[in-house]
């Protein structure tokens, strides 16, 4: 059971930034996640969670952390406890705390946390959290999460903490990765008549599906790809054998997208699906506004663990810092993204409406 005097305290600004830098100083980047399970294990102690591990790899492990019978939660916090490489140490620069994962995603580790005291300090404590590996690759910590959906049978929503803006995300495109490959003949370089370029024959496919316009969804935005490598060719005086490009495309419910790739192939050419998760769309709440978001995330699969698989995606920072040399987050929309996260919770506890 939750400590009340730990969860009546409600930390200063300088505390919260401090917090945050503690996180950041531990580098969690995607395989090494464990080492920064020591002072967030603390941190939950300290609020009185009684804290599980889920072992997935050597190194690296999701927490579970229940504050009462988890049978009885009704909201479960939750966002990933991995970084992107390369890691950046943290610092405070005035308002803003800088470093890797200050909004994605250790600055949501603590909104949840914070408001998850306050929760607790208001009697509220059918409530729960889980902190997953992997998201920024294989969302393997995410899909082995869902092995706990037992424990957890009176969930009526799962809130997924990712850099929004504290406004509710409306859902998220599907990420689809596609190869295109083209079998050519290699001739000399001199007498290209001879022969069939792959690369030329790939680059002129490319073009033509650059031209293309696709799709948009009033909720979820535009299907979008991007030619992320490019590979052929043996030497510079050779009409190239083969060559292959590879694509991910953000895509939209009931895609075409695939379809329009193949109509378009040369003769010499084929394309094959590699991997595919659907997009999704998630629930509005009344009194909370949303917003579209560009990124993949957890939600879909973490949705999985709620009756009726409700879940919002929301939390502080933006994802136009997220990833980059400068990332960071303002401490002033921290303690709005707690405030936010309080609220949300104490609509679900409190309230009959069901949520989908």
């Amino acid at each position: 059971m939750s400590d009340p005097r730990a969860a009546s305290h409600r930390p200063s600004r300088e505390e919260l930034s401090e917090r945050l830098l503690e996180l950041i100083r531990c580098e969690t980047t995607t395989g090494s996640e464990d080492r920064g399970l020591g002072p967030l294990r603390a941190y939950l102690e300290e609020l009185g969670a009684e804290v599980e591990e889920q072992r997935i790899a050597p190194g690296r492990t999701n927490l579970i952390a229940s504050f009462g019978d988890p049978s009885r939660a009704r909201v479960l916090y939750s966002t990933h406890l991995d970084t992107v490489p390369p890691y950046i140490g943290g610092r405070r620069e005035g308002t803003r705390v800088y470093g890797r994962g200050a909004c994605d995603a250790k600055g949501q580790i603590v909104a949840q946390l914070e408001a998850l005291r306050r929760l607790l300090a208001a009697g509220q404590g059918d409530v729960a959290w889980l902190g997953v590996i992997g998201e920024e690759t294989d969302s393997i910590g995410a899909q082995r999460a869902t092995e706990l959906a037992p424990r957890f049978p009176s969930l009526a929503l799962v809130i997924d903490g990712e850099p929004t803006s504290n406004r509710l995300a409306t859902g998220q495109r599907g990420v689809m990765t596609l190869v295109l490959e083209c079998a050519g003949r290699a001739a000399h370089s001199g007498v290209p008549e001879k022969g069939l370029s792959a690369v030329h024959e790939l680059v002129d496919w490319l073009a033509r599906l650059r031209a293309q316009s696709f799709a948009r969804d009033p909720e979820l935005g535009p299907e979008v790809f991007n030619i992320g490598r490019i590979a052929g060719g043996e030497a510079l005086n050779v009409l190239a054998e083969k060559a292959r490009a590879e694509l991910l495309v953000r895509s939209l419910p009931d895609s075409q997208f695939l379809e329009r790739v193949a109509a378009l192939a040369p003769a010499c050419g084929s394309v094959r699906r590699v991997h595919e998760t659907p997009s999704a769309r998630f629930p509005a709440i009344e009194g909370f506004e949303r917003v579209f978001v560009p990124f993949g995330s957890d939600a879909p699969r973490l949705r999985a663990l709620a009756q009726g698989g409700a879940v919002a995606l929301v939390g502080p920072g933006t994802i136009d810092v997220a990833h980059t040399e400068h990332e960071h987050l303002e401490l002033a929309e921290l303690e709005e993204g707690i405030a936010m996260l309080e609220a949300l919770g104490t609509r679900v506890l409190g309230g009959t409406e069901k949520i989908e």
